[in-house]
């Protein structure tokens, strides 16, 4: 399949990277030019383009910005073909992202990016923090094998997302329709916290849309208070702090 990747992230940059190796035709932009993009996002393959061509005649288009900045690659997104899989990867943190109204109203996030695209999208890889989705992909045969929940109403549409996130190391789950995919929002126990394929669905199922803002909003305080004490913070610390605040 052709892919067309927004965002360089580090997210951005490992779906790059391991979608070209699983043999996918990848392109890669930011807004900044292709000039400024790690050349790690593109050692296997993949291509850095200009942002205005990364959507062109692709199969899937995967947005891995802050949510922030979905009203502004808004066109890029609505530019690719209306056959395409559009992948939403982002999530809302506040203190990021400045107070969205609507998403401080409960708004599901990737409804509110799905009408910010006017087309539907599928929601992937944004319950895992990038140093896990970089360091913990395994091999199918592997029982411990971090489980990605994909959230989406078309199901052809999640089907493909689901094979892309086999393709890059993980076992793909259907977590149902996108008006449920609150369930894998920051704040809930299904977010970040590495669950296996056996224990999501209890995960997801034990989610409380009420508290999770909370939750959301006490995990990010302890990691800045982390990162500011030690200069970095682990994935391992990451996992241990999301579980322990369920």
């Amino acid at each position: 399949m052709k892919i067309g990747i927004i965002g360089a992230g580090m997210i951005g940059t490992t779906l790059a990277q391991r979608l070209a190796t699983a043999g996918h035709d990848v392109e890669i932009a930011n807004s900044r030019g292709p000039e400024t993009i790690d050349p790690a996002a593109t050692s296997t393959g993949a291509r850095a383009v200009e942002a205005e061509d990364v959507t062109a005649d692709v199969d899937v288009v995967i947005v891995s910005v802050p949510i922030s900045r979905v009203p502004d690659i808004a066109s890029l997104v609505q530019a690719a073909p209306d056959s395409a899989v559009v992948i939403d990867t982002s999530n809302y943190y506040p203190l990021r992202d400045g107070r969205i109204p609507e998403l401080e109203d409960g708004r599901v996030e990737s409804l509110w990016v799905s009408a910010h695209y006017a087309r539907p999208v599928v929601k992937a890889w944004n319950a895992i923090t990038s140093q896990s989705f970089t360091a913990h992909a395994s091999e199918p045969r592997d029982h411990n094998r971090i489980a990605i929940p994909v959230a989406g109403d078309d199901d052809a549409a999640k089907a493909t997302a689901m094979s892309l996130v086999e393709a890059t190391g993980f076992v793909a789950f259907d977590a149902g329709p996108l008006a449920e995919s609150w369930r894998q929002q920051p704040g809930t126990p299904a977010y970040c916290t590495d669950r296996t394929a056996e224990e999501l669905p209890d995960a997801l199922a034990k989610a409380d849309a009420a508290r999770s803002p909370k939750r959301r909003d006490l995990a990010i305080a302890a990691v800045t208070e982390r990162a500011e004490a030690e200069g970095s913070v682990s994935a391992e610390y990451l996992v241990r702090l999301n579980r322990a605040i369920y």
